[in-house]
Order: C-alpha cells, then structure tokens, then sequence
C-alpha cells in the first residue's frame, strides 16, 4: 500500500487537443503550493493527479484547497490490481476514520476496463470484506455516513474521504490581467474571480498621501499577500504615487467631474503599468450603480480612455 492524495479536476477535462497545456499548468501550481514540504512528486494521469507528499494531512490538503483548477482532494491508499490487497486496503481506509455505529457503502469507478471484475461486482465484495471484519458498521446504499471510493486504474486506489477544491482554471493558463487594487472588498473579490478563471494577476495601487493613510497602503499589501496564496505564493504588486495628479484635478477641474477624471487617469496609467509587465486586460471591481462613479454614463466615460478590455466581474452584484 502506497499513501498519496488524489486529485480530481473538472472543467480541464471538457477541452480536447489543448487539454494536456492546461494539465501542465495545474500541475506546476500543485508544486508550488506544495514547496515548504519534503519529498513532493505529482504525477498525471487521464482524469487525475496523483500527489505524493511527506507532511501533515491539514496542512497539505489546506496548501491543495488553494490551487485554481483542483475539484476534490481525497487522501488515498493505493495498492496492485488484486482483490484481496483492494479489500485490506479499504480496511485500512476506514479504519483511519471514526467508523463505529455508523452505515457505508462501496463505489467503485473502472476507468481501466483491462481489469476483468466489473464495478458492481467490486463493491460488493469490498464491501463483503469489510463486514467480515469489522463490527460496528452497517450497510446502507441510499444514504451512507461513510462512502469508501474505489477507483480502478493502473492501480487501485481506495478512500473515503474527499475535501472540495476551488474549481475554475489553474492561475496562468489564460495570461495576465492588471488589478486596479483599492483597500476596500470589492477589487480584491473581482481579481480573485478572474484569477479563478486562470488569469495570473498583478495588481497596481494609487496611493495619495495624505489624502490616503500609509494604513490604507499597508492594508492593500496585506490584501496582496492573502491573494498570493492562490498565485503559487507570489504577487507582484505596483504603488503609483498619486498626490501630485490628484492635487492638479482639484485645482484645474470642476468638482462634479474630478471622480470621472480621476478615474480615467487611473486607467491610463494602469494601462500603461499592464502593457510593460505583457498584460492583455484590466480588472476592476466596479458594480453597476453602486456610487456614482459607476453608473453607464461613468463607466462609459472610463472605458473611452482604454485600448484594453476592462473586466468588471462584480457588475452585476450587489454591494
């Protein structure tokens, strides 16, 4: 028996003849998070990844729950394509869990139809094996306490317990958008979107001392570093001194216009920071109707100073 984590992912799965760039990806970003512990190797496979680590399940399984594109992580026990090793291996399984008084049942999966036994057929003698040999537990195949998964593939691989992943794309598969990073939620949920759709984000800040506190900028690196740990650990963030054009609108521009022009202007120059570092779009986390900056009319306005697409994934919610 081999212990490891078996990874799932979803969308990955529907693409065709491209589907091996965006594995690649995923799985780099696998390694990433998984840097600070010892022994890492991931393997790939159809339909899944296979992670071997030397490390604490909670925290392994909290450094996977990070990744863009994973689906589930289950710890599992691998073993050779034999029965009886498949029935010890899911004692093992259940017996690492609180099982007692509880009901289960057994699910197999046969993506390997080389293997002669079919599915149901291996469920039910999994699932004879462990009555045999542990007390406390009853069948039932409706609503099961305890589902033990067995997956047969070039091996079997045996588990029941399973943690749910982000989902999306994995974080560089679709290029590199800019954030216009402010210190409120809203940008920072808006970049988390798109970075779940496989975008790499770097994000860009205006800071307007003393009209913005060096807490607001401090906050806005404490936001960088909670979104870094979705980008493999690393972000890149650009602070744009923003006081002296700020202090020109408010002398040269009509009140009522300065939100407008201020606005446009921070789009120019994130423009500008995203075609340097080969960024494609920018992202911000304006929502329709929100303040009056953001209204048709205003973002209209906005968008008329860029060549860029400008993503807004949050226009349609609520505040």
């Amino acid at each position: 028996m081999e212990s490891l984590y078996l990874i799932s992912f979803g969308e990955i799965a529907l693409k065709g003849e491209n589907r091996p760039f965006f594995e690649r990806i995923l799985v780099s970003n696998i390694k990433k998070a998984l840097k600070k512990f010892e022994s890492v190797r991931v393997e790939k496979t159809h339909g899944r990844i296979y992670c071997f680590v030397d490390g604490r399940r909670e925290e392994v399984i909290e450094s996977l729950k990070k990744v863009f594109g994973i689906v589930s992580i289950s710890p599992s026990l691998s073993c050779d394509l034999d029965m009886n090793l498949i029935g010890q291996t899911a004692l093992e399984v259940i017996k690492s869990i609180d099982y007692k008084g509880k009901t289960f049942k057994v699910e197999t999966r046969r993506p390997n139809k080389s293997f002669p036994i079919k599915s149901p057929e291996i469920s039910r003698e999994v699932g004879a094996h462990i009555l045999r040999n542990l007390d406390g537990l009853r069948v039932d195949v409706h609503k099961p306490q305890i589902k033990v998964e067995v997956e047969i593939r070039e091996k079997a691989f045996v588990y029941c317990q399973k943690t749910r992943g982000l989902g999306g794309l994995p974080v560089g598969c679709n290029g590199k958008a800019t954030l216009m990073l402010s210190g409120g939620i809203d940008s920072p949920v808006a970049g988390y979107m798109i970075m779940k759709r496989g975008v790499e984000v770097e994000p860009v800040y205006f800071h307007s001392f003393p009209f913005t506190s060096d807490r607001a900028k401090e906050k806005v690196i404490d936001l960088c570093r909670i979104l870094a740990r979705y980008s493999g650990g690393s972000m890149k963030l650009h602070v744009v001194n923003f006081t002296e054009a700020l202090k020109e609108m408010a002398e040269k521009c009509p009140d009522e216009f300065i939100t407008i022009m201020m606005r446009r202007m921070m789009v120019r120059i994130s423009e500008q920071i995203a075609k340097k570092v080969g960024a494609k779009a920018l992202i911000t986390g304006e929502s329709l109707g929100q303040v009056a900056s953001q209204t048709l009319e205003a973002l209209n306005a906005t968008n008329e100073v860029a060549s860029m697409p400008v993503f807004r994934p949050l226009i349609g919610f609520d505040k």
